[in-house]
């Protein structure tokens, strides 16, 4: 029975709106929760190892850069050291960057219902309001000529809490949604940048200088 307290509170003050509300905020605070877990685990935002390896491989030795890539944990490790196994070719580039772009697709989930939950909280916030002023007002019809002002003021002000906790949760939840998607995009960067390192390592390029010139 204790349980059922708060949510009988929660209907009582401003609605079956307000109940919703507090779900969808609970549910926007756990998807937040699991990202910023899921991106430590996924080592996002961290690319000091996997900067260490691409000078490894930048100066030639290119057995302990794919050693070094064996156990590292980092997101992009796999599509990395496929790369450093295949042959080049015309279509090499294009494949690591497709490979990569699937890798991130898990680290984007989640992130559409963020973006559900941040433009929806403020309609059912509105939502609310209006069903509170309906019944405001219909109070105010019933009470015909006895009208007390505070039975009016007390059911506006109970509406209007609907719509300040849509606010509530929509503008964290979009403060959120843009902080994960600019960690995403800086990924998507640095992802861009190691497949070129290791697609035209620097010394590879210089060793194939010198054959040319020697040629």
């Amino acid at each position: 029975m204790s349980l059922l307290n708060p949510i009988q509170t929660l209907i009582e003050t401003g609605g079956p709106v307000l109940v919703l509300l507090t779900a969808v905020s609970i549910l926007s605070l756990a998807v937040f929760l699991y990202k910023v877990w899921q991106f430590h685990v996924e080592r996002i935002g961290k690319h000091g190892e996997i900067e260490r390896i691409l000078v490894v491989w930048d100066a030639g030795d290119r057995t302990k850069a794919q050693t070094q890539l064996e156990s590292n944990p980092h997101w992009l490790a796999d599509t990395l050291r496929l790369g450093m196994t295949m042959t080049e070719g015309t279509g090499r580039k294009d494949r690591l960057e497709t490979l990569a772009e699937k890798a991130l697709l898990p680290l984007e989930g989640g992130f559409r219902i963020l973006d559900m939950i941040a433009q929806l909280a403020p309609l059912l916030g509105l939502f609310g309001t209006v069903l509170g002023m309906i019944e405001a007002f219909q109070a105010l019809q019933v009470a015909g000529n006895q009208v007390d002002p505070s039975i009016l003021a007390g059911g506006i002000w109970v509406a209007l809490l609907t719509t300040a906790a849509g606010l509530a949760v929509a503008m964290p939840t979009s403060v959120a949604l843009a902080w994960l998607e600019s960690r995403i995009d800086a990924e998507r960067a640095f992802a861009g940048h190691a497949i070129s390192v290791v697609i035209a390592p620097v010394r590879a390029a210089s060793d194939r200088d010198r054959l040319s010139r020697a040629s």
